[in-house]
């Protein structure tokens, strides 16, 4: 079943926008700086949910924020409205998708999933960014792009040794219409890649190469196990700088995100103020342990200015809010697009109101339709309630509960805390499921 929900208010004084990928350089940095080896320590860990069975490296996805669907050399605008997709669903955040415009009006967009496979025991936050830096970097790799009409360059994850990577979809989706993408390593290794599968309500990609040697595959860790203020390392390639690392702080663990090439995607985002920039999307977000807790996805950037780069178009830089789909969520997605290429998503039947402004004070996602049979239906929710909370989590409007709901896979059982009347309930509501 599926939902009808609007796109999200954006955040007063800062619009949501993909860092686009970054053009060729012309003066500045690297003529090639997809060609920088990316050095890195082997990856170590063992969770690794998609390793195939027998022998197999973990599995990691994660990274920096990358450079949305490249667009030529031209800038876009991505109009935030309202879409159509399967409701609030489990394995899904909510992202906020934005759009590039050279002229110094930019829009960010980001996306972040959560996984459900059991992961390791809570991330540690007692060691080194450089330690950290050293492992995860080695299962980075950097994404040329190109068609008749674009090109570009982001990240990614290697998340098996024989060849399977992660990504963000808007930076693969130039090589989904007759474009080609090359995967560079952090060894200096090269080689074409193929699309195995997207899912474009999360914002997320598997692609492949072969004939690879000694691929490291990145370990994963729990990013329900985030807390804020606990230090992190993005992983990627801004501005084609391929090997490029930053750190900071994980400032929210649920931020309610649109992100994609058409805004479809929304997620709980991971935001972090470690620098992400265009090129960065697909890369690693990790844990100073090395481990990826969130693929970069996504950044805000003020409504004017930019980030002027000699020799190159305007474009948005970082100015310490980014966004990444959590590693639990691209974890069980990653997975299944290897299965079977397709992704499927929590859903409750429900079509949302949007909120109306950004000043309203009324909290909460109003239900414009709740379909009969729905899970919803079934736990008894009605048109024009108001859903205020998913478990613990607050619901402040209909993007929010959207990415909440995504955040879950099918299946599982989740509380709804809702008014109606002016009294509050609180009922049990099990996910239902929705392919992408």
């Amino acid at each position: 079943m599926t939902e009808s929900y609007p796109a999200s208010n954006q955040p007063s004084g800062a619009t949501w926008s993909y860092p686009p990928p970054a053009p060729p350089y012309s003066g500045y940095g690297p003529t090639d700086p997809g060609a920088s080896d990316l050095p890195g320590g082997p990856a170590g860990g063992s969770y690794g949910p998609f390793d195939p069975p027998g022998p197999g490296g973990p599995t990691g996805p994660g990274g920096p924020d990358e450079p949305e669907q490249p667009r030529s050399r031209r800038s876009r605008t991505i109009v935030i409205a309202a879409v159509t997709a399967a409701v609030v669903g489990g394995g899904i955040g909510a992202g906020t998708v934005a759009a590039f415009d050279n002229s110094g009006n930019t829009t960010v967009v980001n996306s972040l999933p959560q996984n459900t496979q059991t992961a390791p025991s809570a991330a540690k936050i007692d060691g080194s960014i450089s330690a950290a830096a050293a492992k995860i970097q080695a299962s980075v790799v950097t994404i040329d792009v190109s068609s008749q009409q674009a090109q570009g360059n982001g990240s990614g994850v290697i998340i098996r040794n024989d060849g399977y990577i992660v990504t963000n979809d808007h930076v693969v989706s130039v090589a989904a219409n007759g474009g080609t993408m090359t995967v560079l390593t952090n060894d200096g290794q090269q080689a074409k890649a193929t699309i195995v599968g997207r899912d474009t309500s999360d914002d997320l990609a598997v692609i492949k190469v072969n004939g690879l040697k000694n691929l490291t595959a990145a370990t994963f860790g729990k990013s329900s196990n985030l807390v804020v203020g606990q230090t992190v390392v993005a992983v990627g390639a801004p501005l084609g700088l391929a090997n490029t690392v930053t750190s900071g702080i994980v400032s929210n663990t649920a931020r309610p995100v649109r992100s994609g090439d058409n805004d479809q995607a929304v997620f709980d985002a991971i935001q972090t103020d470690a620098a992400i920039n265009p090129g960065n999307s697909g890369g690693a977000l990790a844990d100073l342990n090395g481990n990826v807790v969130g693929i970069n996805a996504a950044i805000a950037t003020p409504n004017t200015g930019g980030l002027q780069i000699p020799g190159q178009d305007t474009q948005s830089g970082s100015i310490g809010i980014g966004f990444a789909i959590p590693a639990d969520e691209v974890s069980r997605i990653a997975a299944q697009l290897i299965s079977t290429g397709k992704a499927t998503h929590a859903v409750i039947g429900v079509q949302v109101a949007p909120q109306q402004n950004s000043s309203q004070t009324t909290a909460g996602a109003t239900l414009n339709k709740v379909d009969a049979n729905s899970p919803a239906a079934k736990a008894g929710l009605k048109a024009a309630d108001v859903v205020t909370r998913v478990n613990t989590q607050r619901i402040d409007d209909a993007d929010a509960l959207i990415a909440a709901i995504r955040s879950h896979a099918p299946g599982e059982k989740v509380s709804l805390t809702y008014t109606r009347a002016g009294q509050s309930k609180t009922v049990s509501v099990t996910l239902g499921s929705a392919a992408n």
